[in-house]
């Protein structure tokens, strides 16, 4: 059966929840970062990522600003601002038919603000595994 990724990441998004992020991820669940250069392979990974993307973009101004669906798959368009710098991405979700996300690719503009957020995203990482 058919389902849309977006809906389910909507459930989840910006939890900063690793177990709820979790329950919504396949077992080989593909993560590609805009600023690691290998793909990151299987829930675990994927989750403590997005859990701390959540804590490092999920400010008041975080927002999604556009969809772009089909069957199986979506583009989400976001938009924040962190440290006086503005970020703009997008989060391309795909799942399997069971509903269970199977990979997610974070693309982010401008080179200003992706530097940033690896930076932040780095720190983040680093206090999530003390």
């Amino acid at each position: 059966m058919p389902h849309n990724p977006a809906e389910i990441w909507h459930t989840v998004a910006l939890s900063r929840d690793v177990d709820a992020i979790s329950a919504v991820l396949h077992d080989d669940c593909v993560f590609e970062s805009p600023v690691v250069h290998s793909p990151q392979m299987g829930k675990a990974i994927t989750a403590k990522y997005l859990a701390a993307a959540g804590h490092t973009l999920g400010n008041a101004e975080f927002a999604y600003v556009g969809e772009w669906h089909r069957e199986n798959s979506a583009i989400l368009e976001f938009q924040t601002v962190i440290d006086g710098i503005a970020i703009n991405g997008i989060d391309m979700i795909s799942c399997d038919d069971d509903g269970l996300i199977t990979h997610f690719k974070v693309m982010v503009r401008p080179l200003k603000a992706m530097n940033m957020l690896h930076q932040k995203m780095g720190e983040m990482l680093q206090r999530m595994s003390a």
